[in-house]
């Protein structure tokens, strides 16, 4: 049995004040989950000062890219990826770690999309993952699709599950591992159990250790 490990997410950037609340009220997480980029009002972008603020401390990065507003369609999905690798490259992440894709649960999703998103990443070294609700929205449908499709997808693509959602807690207070999963063979080693803290901006999750060897 795989070691489930506990880690943060947060839409802000990780100073030494974000680091602080989060440590002395939950934890020092073993992985935090950060946007790639930019977007206005929505989330701030990594930076390479902040990769090095947070490896300096024995935390390692988990980049999620979010500028997608619907999943459908192949070629999209291969602009995508080809421009979540080119920010990857951009702050110096080493190849061999995973690329989230950030599905919303509100979003229109293809298997197209899906497809893409994989079947582009692996000749880029990276590998593919996708921050998703197995439960509410077109996801899962999408995605065992592509896996019929291609098994690829299910042997390549981690998942990072964001139900059900029971809370955020600290550490020793984490829920036992039990992600809500599409309805087909899937590699779930992400849970984010708890969502939008009132004492610090972050979610908190838990995962299967093996994340750890596609995290920098």
């Amino acid at each position: 049995m795989a070691r489930k490990v506990w880690g943060v997410d947060s839409a802000n950037p990780v100073d030494q004040e974000l680091y602080d609340c989060v440590k002395n009220t939950f934890g020092i997480p073993k992985y935090w989950g950060r946007y790639l980029t930019e977007r206005p009002n929505v989330s701030s972008g990594l930076t390479k000062e902040e990769i090095d603020f947070l490896r300096s401390r024995g935390i390692k990065i988990l980049p999620i890219y979010n500028v997608i507003t619907e999943a459908v369609g192949y070629e999209e999905a291969r602009i995508a990826a080809r421009n979540a690798v080119f920010h990857a490259r951009r702050l110096g992440l080493p190849k061999s770690i995973v690329l989230f894709a950030n599905i919303e649960h509100f979003f229109q999703v293809d298997a197209a999309w899906v497809r893409g998103w994989v079947e582009t990443l692996i000749p880029s070294g990276y590998r593919s993952g996708f921050y998703h609700d197995p439960v509410k929205g077109a996801f899962s449908q999408a995605y065992c699709q592509a896996v019929q499709q291609n098994n690829e997808v299910a042997v390549q693509a981690i998942l990072w599950s964001a139900e059900p959602e029971t809370g955020v807690t600290s550490e020793r207070k984490a829920p036992r591992y039990n992600p809500a999963t599409p309805n087909c063979k899937a590699n779930v080693w992400l849970w984010q159990y708890g969502r939008d803290s009132q004492k610090c901006p972050i979610g908190t999750n838990l995962a299967d250790d093996r994340v750890l060897n596609y995290s920098h």
